[in-house]
């Protein structure tokens, strides 16, 4: 079609050398056109799982490292072992720095952290760098394929792009995707995952998976491979529990209630085949709940943690094949645990002396009180002056930020003064065989000690109940005087006198 003088025209190769309106505008309409154009013809990326996936069936993640494996087709690349490749040259390593000048990124761990990449420095000539045959697929089935590239250049040079392509093994397309250049990115290397739908044969689901790379070698075109996967997708499965309008339920340990989940799967499944199944990691791993294989699964309640459920589907006629399987959604029970709440051991106290109740709580952000709340001057300090010499039973109340709840109690009892008995008789009749000091609470940290006739330390105890048998070592000591001294830490005074030991 021929511009008439009143149509705006522009030609992608019109040389403008003064910026005009009609440049601009020109230039402008040039883009569009050229990002429509591409848009056009760029690969399918976008061509989302309509239904829902299943697992991975096929994970290439490479290893630990230190082999070649058995990734790179014959004549293509050659395997080193060395973590900086020469063109035309792979390796499978865990790392990679200062490479050419530190022309490379370092990259000290693969895409998950955990394991080995396939670091490739590509050849002159563009050409198969990835070739591997896939036979654990389910047959006439949509799978998403998936990998994470890193361009590994640190600065300007030949970018990677990348062709993806799944064949059968006659040489048959099923289907193709290109990545496109992929960029240098500049404070460290950055993995991005590509991918895109295919279906397997209906005959025969072995397929082979082939990576060319489009861009010929030299400086740049370096790149890391890592995580390879394919995952079945079929039509769509829900789960949800049912009463509840929500994916995640908070109960708290010691609840006994049961929860009933109910899938939902896609009428375009003929003769559907269920399995539940239950992850304690957060959906990491899975495992089948052993006769669960029905389209609802009635749970019983569990201690705390955190549990995960989902039911895996697929046609009867391919139950026992796992590629097979589709994944519903996850809903969870999350069991929360009581928080740990303890009062203390009974204390005895001073009249007049100032108690600090103390108590230790623990969980998740829990609130606590201790009730009654008489003679309490805050949340743990009481005031002992006006306390009942019977005592007074407090119990420490404590409740998480989910609502769960525990306590424990304690019994305060108030004295006088502290009484110290003067003598004692160790002569195992069941009487008076031990010296103690009943009102000495070890919450005092006092430090007692018993001396001889001849200045010989033959007990001590400090921050402890005191009991002492009449021996040291084992050995009985002999009747007669011995000295004690009772040393506060602060806020009272020295106590001392004497004890008779009487056989």
């Amino acid at each position: 079609m021929k511009a008439s003088k009143n149509t705006l025209f522009c030609s992608i190769k019109e040389n403008l050398p003064r910026v005009t309106v009609k440049n601009v505008v020109c230039r402008f309409f040039v883009i569009v056109l050229l990002s429509l154009f591409a848009a056009i013809i760029s690969p399918l990326q976008a061509q989302l799982c309509n239904g829902s996936l299943g697992d991975p069936v096929v994970s290439i993640t490479f290893g630990s490292g230190g082999n070649g494996g058995n990734y790179s087709p014959p004549g293509a690349y050659t395997f080193i072992n060395s973590i900086c490749p020469n063109d035309g040259f792979y390796t499978i390593t865990n790392n990679t720095s200062n490479c050419f000048g530190n022309s490379w990124h370092t990259v000290s761990k693969d895409h998950t952290g955990n394991g080995a990449f396939m670091l490739v420095n590509a050849s002159y000539t563009p050409g198969d760098f990835f070739v591997t045959t896939v036979s654990d697929l389910c047959p006439n089935t949509d799978y998403e394929f998936a990998a994470w590239i890193m361009n590994v250049l640190n600065r300007s040079g030949i970018k990677p792009n990348i062709t993806f392509s799944i064949e059968a093994p006659d040489g048959t397309i099923l289907q193709q995707f290109q990545t496109g250049d992929i960029p240098e990115t500049i404070g460290g290397g950055q993995w991005k995952q590509y991918g895109f739908y295919f279906k397997t044969p209906v005959n025969n689901p072995v397929i082979v998976l082939r990576m060319t790379n489009n861009a010929p070698g030299g400086i740049g075109n370096d790149l890391a491979l890592d995580d390879i996967t394919f995952r079945p997708c079929g039509p769509s499965i829900t789960t949800a529990i049912q009463g509840i309008n929500a994916d995640t339920v908070h109960i708290c340990e010691g609840n006994t209630n049961d929860y009933r989940f109910e899938a939902d799967a896609s009428a375009a499944y003929q003769s559907p085949a269920f399995q539940w199944q239950l992850s304690k990691d957060s959906g990491s791993t899975w495992t089948d709940i052993s006769t669960a294989n029905a389209s609802s699964y009635l749970r019983l309640p569990t201690e705390p943690g955190v549990y995960s459920y989902r039911v895996a589907v697929t046609e009867q006629s391919s139950a026992g094949i796992l590629a097979c399987r589709i994944a519903s959604n996850v809903v969870v029970i999350n069991v929360h645990p009581n928080p740990a709440v303890s009062a203390g051991n009974d204390r005895t106290i001073i009249s007049g002396d100032s108690l600090h109740l103390g108590g230790l709580v623990a969980g998740e952000s829990p609130q606590f009180y201790w009730d009654p709340p008489a003679y309490l001057d805050d949340i743990n300090n009481a005031t002992t002056a006006a306390m009942p010499v019977t005592g007074i039973d407090y119990t420490l109340y404590a409740e998480s930020a989910y609502g769960c709840k525990s306590e424990d109690s304690m019994k305060v009892t108030v004295v006088a003064g502290i009484f110290v008995p003067t003598a004692f008789t160790p002569n195992n009749d069941g009487k008076n065989d031990r010296w103690r000091i009943p009102y000495l609470d070890p919450a005092f940290g006092a430090r007692v000690e018993v001396y001889n006739r001849w200045g010989q330390l033959v007990y001590h105890a400090e921050g402890q109940v005191v009991d002492w048998d009449g021996k040291v070592k084992g050995m009985p000591q002999a009747s007669g005087t011995y000295v004690y001294f009772i040393r506060f830490k602060k806020g009272r005074p020295l106590m001392k006198g004497t004890i008779n030991l009487i056989r």
